[in-house]
């Protein structure tokens, strides 16, 4: 039984960076594979970035690699997703979710949701 909370979302130009931070509680942190997803107007909900339990594995969407990165801080039970060269296309609605499950990437296996945080990235 996990709550999260998702904070970090903000207005900002193309180019710029971000932090987004995700705070969990209730639970064993280092149990569970943590993940950031998001959601566009008119769009259905995408996979961006997970990370696994321990950390060593981390997952990113192909539109995202190379310019997103995934960590977690254990003494914190945080997960963070540090987001560089924002592009209007990544404006969104952020989501961080907990998952028991190996299906990273899908939706679907994550058991717990935090209450998204707005990310807006103008041109």
């Amino acid at each position: 039984q996990v709550q999260l909370v998702e904070s970090g979302g903000g207005l900002v130009q193309a180019g710029d960076s971000l932090r987004l931070s995700c705070t969990a509680s209730g639970g064993i942190f280092s149990t569970y594979n943590m993940g950031w997803f998001r959601q566009a107007p008119g769009k259905e909900r995408e996979f961006v970035a997970a990370i696994s339990r321990y950390g060593g594995g981390k997952y990113y969407a192909d539109s995202v690699k190379g310019r997103f990165t995934i960590s977690r801080e254990y003494a914190k039970s945080t997960v963070y997703l540090q987001m560089n060269s924002l592009k209007p296309e990544d404006t969104a609605v952020y989501y961080c979710a907990a998952s028991t499950r190996a299906a990273l990437r899908a939706s679907d296996e994550y058991e717990y949701w935090g209450q998204g945080t707005q990310v807006t990235v103008s041109s």
